[in-house]
């Protein structure tokens, strides 16, 4: 029955994160499957904040944290959490995250399945993410979607609490998991983990800008849009191109200094554990390539995706791989890889 529960979680994955799915499984056992349900769990959450309808939901938030908590009797309460929450949600869900919500049963019942040492982890992670999303919706969600937020400072501080505190999770796994993280590399790595997962978060809200518009929700500061001119409602009108830009270099120069923190994290994992260094590296020269493929594209605001095109990805990760051993070639490829090129296209 373990397996078969093993077996939904990694099957669902790629479902809900294609990046995810490509660093994950290059972690050691049971580190692999300690993220994977971690990151599972962490979607879930990310999935109550994004489609399920007020005020629904921080009540559905208090009773994930109680299931995640492997409270007793959270088998016979998992399967009714899981019809109160999909009944909560828009009817535009991604049939993906419907299914994961759904199968929350299984995605506790391999979390139980796993070492102690990985438990206060991922209840610790996902107490701030829930608590921290609910916060920000309370102060800052008006009458059910997030318009905009003050300021820079409270955006980063949103990028803690969805992803900044999955870097201290991950930290603490390691930690646990690997005598190879010596001490030494602790005092390296714990002051660093926050901005490893804040970094990918900034990164995806400067990719994705026009898509939250179209859903009725943005993160970027609204004194920086309110110093260009600009609001929500007027960011993406053609008209306002010029400007909507100029605050988007700004913002990317930010992130591009979250990025260089990000790497100093990564080189802080010891080479012994190739898997663990990878898991990092994957998504940190995915964000630094999409940076360059966002960064002065005025696409960024069109209703079509700016990404990365399959080959520049395949060709990343060779590229880490065969370089995984040395941090002198892995800081060599990180300013090759930060070099904004000249003339660069969207690729759609």
């Amino acid at each position: 029955m373990v397996a078969l529960d093993e077996s939904f979680c990694r099957a669902v994955l790629p479902k809900v994160s294609r990046t995810f799915a490509l660093n994950i499984p290059l972690l050691p056992e049971p580190l692999d499957l300690a993220v994977t349900v971690s990151y599972l769990l962490c979607r879930i959450a990310d999935t109550l904040e994004d489609e399920a309808r007020l005020p629904f939901q921080e009540e559905l938030f208090d009773e994930l944290m109680g299931l995640v908590r492997l409270e007793p009797g959270w088998e016979a309460r998992a399967p009714a959490f899981a019809r109160r929450a999909t009944s909560a949600l828009r009817a535009s869900a991604p049939e993906a995250e419907v299914e994961l919500l759904m199968g929350i049963s299984t995605v506790l019942k391999t979390l139980a399945s796993l070492p102690s040492w990985v438990h206060p982890h991922v209840q610790r992670c996902m107490r701030i993410m829930t608590d921290g999303m609910s916060q920000i919706q309370r102060q800052h969600g008006g009458t059910g979607q997030v318009l905009g937020l003050p300021d820079l400072q409270t955006t980063l501080t949103y990028c803690y609490f969805v992803a900044g505190v999955v870097g201290e999770m991950l930290t603490g796994l390691f930690i646990d998991y690997s005598p190879c993280v010596t001490p030494a590399r602790q005092a390296l790595l714990v002051p660093k983990a926050v901005a490893f997962g804040k970094a990918l978060q900034l990164v995806n809200i400067l990719k994705d800008v026009r898509e939250d518009l179209d859903n009725a929700r943005c993160w970027l500061p609204l004194d920086r849009m309110a110093a260009y001119g600009l609001e929500p409602a007027t960011l993406a009108l053609p008209g306002n191109r010029a400007r909507a830009m100029a605050l988007h270099t700004e913002l990317v120069a930010v992130a591009r200094r979250e990025l260089d923190d990000a790497l100093e994290y990564s080189l802080a994992l010891p080479p012994e554990e190739p898997g663990l260094r990878l898991f990092c590296l994957y998504p940190l020269f995915f964000a630094v390539m999409t940076l360059n493929v966002v960064e002065g594209n005025p696409a960024v605001f069109d209703p079509a995706p700016v990404k990365l095109g399959r080959d520049a990805v395949l060709n990343a990760m060779l590229l880490t791989q065969e370089r995984v051993a040395s941090d002198a070639a892995l800081r060599a490829f990180y300013a090759e890889c930060s070099r904004v090129p000249e003339g660069v296209e969207a690729m759609r």
